[in-house]
């Protein structure tokens, strides 16, 4: 049982960045933990690896509680933060003797070193200072120290940030090995990257979690919505078109069309045809679409203004 999080709550003075989150996440599984800037990932992420304490709640991690004992809970875990922070005047392979010698791993420190910057695709970069690195390869130390332990749990806050789109592939296949027998958490804002990666989602917003599923479940968990793609001979007022009942909101799309999202228990279809008529529109086009991770993610977490009289 890697990763176990019962009723997480943090206060930063006043303020609630995490709002009594629960969740557990077993050994081969590869979550994504989603959500807009200041919903509580990084907190959540510093709670796990013992960088800060929880307010009130707990958390285990293979089967350590972080409070109680956060060096056996240290021992288990491999952390990238957000901005990877390293010793540049130190070259590579160097610096990675210095986090092995931190891991004390004694006389395993030579081979674990070769293996990671064979592994993280360090070989033609090893020799150099860390400064003088792309930011693409200083991730690619970022991982390498964070894997060097042979943790059963790694974290990772925005892994890919800066990588070419070869880098990319190469990184993405390595997260994916390291899940298969490894916990890992990945943090990240491209979508396409949690498709590509993960077998779980979990999306949290203003401190709570908003969904905890399989990526696949994801796109059909906000059911409260469908999606129309419309287009017209010209452009409409899209604040009218947002008061049609059962709209929830207009977006436009680059290529000119829009895209009407709307409760799914209302088929708006009729009332967008009446809308165009009223207006003096063509409608060119209209087909229900499916819902992407996206999508999903952008329903889950847009602040709407509360209805009169509402109160939490």
């Amino acid at each position: 049982m890697p990763v176990t999080a019962q009723n997480v709550s943090r206060y930063y003075g006043k303020q609630k960045a995490l709002d009594e989150v629960s969740f557990h996440i077993d050994e081969g599984e590869v979550a994504a933990l989603l959500g807009p800037n200041g919903a509580g990932k990084s907190t959540m992420m510093k709670i796990i690896t013992c960088f800060l304490p929880q307010s009130s709640g707990s958390v285990r991690v293979c089967g350590f509680d972080v409070a109680t004992h956060p060096l056996e809970v240290k021992k288990n875990v491999g952390y990238l933060p957000e901005n990877n922070p390293l010793y540049t005047d130190m070259y590579v392979r160097e610096y990675l003797f210095f986090v092995a010698g931190l891991h004390r791993l004694g006389k395993r420190a030579r081979s674990r070193v070769d293996e990671m910057i064979e592994r993280t695709g360090l070989t033609a970069e090893y020799k150099k200072t860390i400064g003088t690195l792309s930011r693409g390869y200083r991730q690619r130390v970022g991982l390498a120290q964070a894997l060097i332990h042979d943790p059963k749990v790694l974290i990772l806050d925005e892994p890919t940030s800066g990588l070419d789109p070869n880098q990319l592939v190469e990184i993405r296949q390595l997260i994916r090995e390291t899940g298969k027998d490894k916990t890992v958490i990945l943090s990240t804002h491209i979508m396409q990257e949690v498709e590509a990666v993960c077998n779980r989602v979990m999306i949290i917003n203003e401190g709570k979690i908003m969904a905890d599923a399989p990526t696949h479940e994801v796109r059909l968990l906000n059911k409260a919505s469908s999606i129309i793609g419309v287009e017209f001979d010209r452009e409409p007022d899209i604040d009218e078109l947002k008061k049609t009942e059962g709209v929830i909101d207009v977006v436009r799309e680059a290529g000119g069309g829009y895209r009407i999202f709307a409760h799914a228990s209302h088929d708006i279809r009729p009332d967008i045809f009446r809308f165009a008529v009223n207006h003096g529109l063509v409608l060119l086009g209209m087909q229900e679409q499916g819902q992407s991770l996206e999508e999903a993610f952008r329903q889950m977490t847009i602040r709407r203004e509360k209805p009169p009289g509402f109160s939490e």
